[in-house]
């Protein structure tokens, strides 16, 4: 994922990045070609308010941060991001309407449903968010029901971030069913439940203040007034507004469609307008919610008046006020012809009979809503849309893309900057050719970042967005880089729209149409990277240290160049490699690098050990080696070598955890060390043994520490006296990626442990050759010298008949063996 430039960088991108660079130079050693580019996602709040702080305008921050890459708040960049819009409004996916919505009292704009968290806050500024009716823009999200059923097919994906994304989506199967109204309407009050079978312990209805039925034309007079001034009133976020117990009664009144029975209207704070119809059925003895709320608005004075429907299968369940059933079970007596059915039965039975009598239907209702896509700031991509008071909504021709954003705005005064520049606004409608006025919105930051990794194979194209051949050839993208904290908002817009691209064509091939369009074949989602947080204390107590998230907003983060300029780039990359796998925090501490220091010190020594014996012959990097005319040391060398080539292999494969591949190169480190440079072995690897081994661990270093490796590579070459010219030795990445051999993966002996009635009792070498062969291993463990004190002797030759091995167990072929004795 590119980073975005809101503030400076710090040693979380650096981790992120130094993942992504690491992957790709394994997967060029290996021989593909790999694209692995660079970006910034510049529009947005965060660039903007970041610009505010410095007293610049965002153009000007964000290009100080950037060199000549893609960049999502150029004009070159954003022509496209708005061609998109005008694709999916010409499709019918973008619609405006007058809708409720989260309003950022801080930075004066509207937040999608995602980007408000579980405490109802701004997920940047973290102001607790209002609830406000604007005219919006929407994309039809909601209509691309396979963003949950295609899920499956992300086998690359964490399991944890596929369960977010479901969840988020909110599949629930149910039933809408119509309550009509006692006077006044025709059209019945619609509400969606999950329970059906409950229908007979509805003792109200309950709309959200923003219900269509909320009006001075539905509500009765005497009530009017009282009703929509509740309504108005400031509200909090659905978060807040979920756990609320305020209401009052509209005056209205519905008749039961199964008993006939009358029942009150509420407008409640905890209805919310996403979910469902925006009505409820308020079920009290069934539901907390609905509990909470009868009681404290007087429609039962206590859980004895709430009207049980169903009971527990195996007991009966009375409501109290701390105990409610809320789980399926049989309906009771209360429910007449129902009686004794289980829930599944009843909820059938009485969806049958909704549809019979046209009062309901079975509905599959989800908690995802449209995307809302409008944002009332300055710095973000113009909706390329034109109010005219002859032809109403218009877009702009493509040929006049982009709609480019004025220069020198004053974005710092309140309201909306664009709304404000009546001269930018001032224009011709494209249809009539009257005057008309430009849409005063700008798009969420996440339409832009919701495709560039299309944009990247091709992204000097002025034609069009991609070359839908050059992308298609590429798509979809092997493996997707990036915070968790992405799981919903990012990964799911960015799937969206790759799938209306897919469905229009734009995006095609055998590999993107096996995913049903899905962009991303392997997600890897790196955790969060913390620094030191030190809490001060008076009164002489101790200084607290913990550690808490990098982020440009808390300006806490490390700055990577003063910890490159002290310690060297690689060092710097392998230390955040090596500190924590990607799936857990990393605890930043810069005390600790040195020890990446003193490992690439010890590898260069190896390496002017190697170079400085070098072979007598004018062979390649690769001399023939033989493991039979091998000493026992330049044997297990050759085995911690390539066992080493093995796991680290399957760590690139597979697992992604750098730090246990980084831990495996530094033990291969001390091995050759120890067999090389220490007096006692010097002479027990010879030179070609030597040559092998650390021009292996040099390539397998290649990708954490390039420019060390480079060198050391270089280092090795000229002391062969080889030709830099040649391909293969002109980097050490053209070498390629070490293979196994498989043979050396075999130990020549391996431990056996030898326990007698689970108990352990001795340890001995066997030949790995014996592994398999229970008999065998038998035989070798009775002839150790300890099977005399723990092993009674057979009475043929001898021994005492009063214990004997009942039972012999060889395990793992003969890794461990259980003598039962009684």
């Amino acid at each position: 994922m590119f980073p975005y430039p809101s503030g400076k960088l710090h040693m979380g991108h650096v981790r992120v990045y130094a993942i992504s660079d690491t992957f790709t130079r394994y997967q060029r050693m290996r021989g593909y070609d790999v694209l692995h580019p660079m970006g910034w996602d510049a529009f947005g709040l965060p660039a903007e308010n970041a610009a505010i702080e410095r007293g610049v305008a965002p153009e000007t921050w964000t290009e100080s941060n950037i060199v000549e890459m893609l960049t999502t708040s150029r004009p070159d960049y954003y022509r496209w991001t708005q061609h998109l819009f005008l694709q999916l409004y010409k499709a019918g996916m973008v619609y405006r309407k007058e809708a409720v919505v989260n309003w950022d009292p801080v930075d004066h704009t509207v937040l999608a449903n995602e980007q408000v968290d579980n405490e109802g806050r701004s997920w940047r500024s973290g102001a607790i968010v209002e609830r406000r009716k604007l005219s919006q823009w929407f994309v039809r999200i909601t209509d691309y029901a396979d963003l949950l059923s295609d899920i499956s097919l992300l086998e690359g994906w964490p399991e944890h971030v596929k369960q977010m994304q479901s969840n988020w989506i909110g599949k629930s199967q149910g039933a809408e069913i119509d309550f009509r109204f006692c006077t006044g309407t025709t059209e019945p009050m619609r509400v969606f439940t999950s329970r059906p079978d409950t229908l007979i312990g509805v003792q109200y209805l309950a709309v959200a203040p923003e219900h269509p039925l909320i009006d001075a034309k539905y509500l009765p007079k005497e009530t009017a007034q009282q009703v929509l001034a509740f309504a108005s009133a400031p509200q909090s976020t659905q978060h807040n507004a979920a756990a609320s117990k305020e209401g009052m009664p509209t005056g209205l009144y519905v008749n039961h469609p199964v008993t006939g029975e009358r029942l009150p209207v509420y407008v409640a704070r905890y209805v919310l307008t996403e979910y469902g119809t925006g009505a409820v059925m308020g079920v009290p003895a069934h539901d907390t919610r609905d509990a909470q709320f009868a009681l404290a608005n007087g429609l039962i004075r206590d859980m004895s008046e709430a009207r049980v429907v169903v009971r527990h299968a195996e007991k009966d369940t009375v409501a109290t006020n701390d105990d409610l059933f809320t789980g399926k079970g049989v309906l009771t007596e209360a429910c007449g012809e129902y009686a004794g059915m289980d829930s599944a039965f009843a909820a059938t039975a009485i969806v049958a009979r909704a549809e019979k009598e046209a009062f309901g239907r079975w509905k599959t209702q989800y908690r995802l809503r449209d995307w809302l896509i409008s944002r009332q700031r300055y710095w973000g991509a113009p909706i390329p849309m034109v109010h005219c008071p002859t032809c109403k909504t218009v877009p702009v021709p493509e040929h006049e893309l982009p709609v480019r954003l004025p220069e020198n705005v004053d974005f710092t005064a309140g309201g909306s900057p664009l709304a404000n520049n009546e001269k930018w606004r001032e224009t011709t409608c494209p249809s009539c050719h009257g005057p008309a006025m430009r849409d005063a919105d700008t798009m969420d930051t996440f339409v832009d970042s919701s495709w560039y990794y299309l944009r990247y194979p091709d992204a000097k194209n002025d034609a069009r967005p991609f070359d839908p051949a050059t992308t298609s050839r590429m798509m979809p993208v092997d493996l997707y880089i990036g915070g968790v904290e992405h799981a919903i908002l990012h990964l799911l817009y960015s799937r969206f729209i790759a799938k209306f691209l897919w469905r229009q064509g734009d995006v095609f091939g055998a590999r993107v149409d096996a995913l049903r369009g899905e962009p991303f074949k392997r997600l890897l989602t790196q955790v969060s990277t913390r620094s030191h947080h030190i809490r001060a204390y008076r009164l002489g107590k101790e200084a607290s240290v913990s550690y808490e998230k990098m982020s440009k907003s808390k300006h806490n983060g490390v700055d990577p160049l003063s910890i490159i300029g002290e310690y060297g780039a690689d060092c710097t990359r392998l230390h955040t490699l090596y500190k924590a796998p990607p799936s857990e925090v990393m605890e930043w501490d810069d005390q600790s690098i040195i020890g990446m220091q003193r490992w690439l010190a010890r590898v260069m020594r190896l390496v002017q050990h190697v170079s400085a014996h070098a072979l007598s012959t004018s062979g390649a990097s690769n001399p023939v080696l033989d493991m039979a005319t091998m000493t026992t040391a330049e044997r297990a060398l050759y085995h911690e070598t390539h066992k080493t080539v093995h796991e680290i292999t399957e760590t690139f494969e597979s697992s992604f955890a750098f730090n246990t591949a980084i831990s495996a190169l530094i033990k291969l480190t001390n091995a050759a060390t120890l067999a090389m440079l220490s007096h006692e072995t010097t002479h027990a690897v010879g030179a070609p043994v030597q040559r092998y081994v650390i021009e292996r661990l040099t390539r397998m270093m290649a990708p954490f520490a390039p420019a060390f490796s480079e060198e050391m590579w270089e280092q090795l070459c000229a002391s062969q006296g080889k030709p830099a010219h040649e391909p293969a030795l002109a980097s050490i990445f053209s070498a390629g990626w070490p293979t196994v051999d498989t043979r050396a993966l075999v130990a020549e002996k391996t431990t056996c442990v030898v326990q007698v009635n689970g108990k352990l009792r001795w340890r001995f070498e066997l030949p790995s050759s014996a592994l398999g062969d229970a008999a065998l291993v038998e035989r070798l463990a009775r002839a150790c010298p300890e099977s005399g004190r723990y092993l009674p002797t057979p009475a043929e030759i001898g021994g005492s008949t009063g214990q004997q091995v009942r039972r012999v167990i060889v395990v793992r072929g003969g890794s461990l063996v259980n003598f039962i004795v009684k």
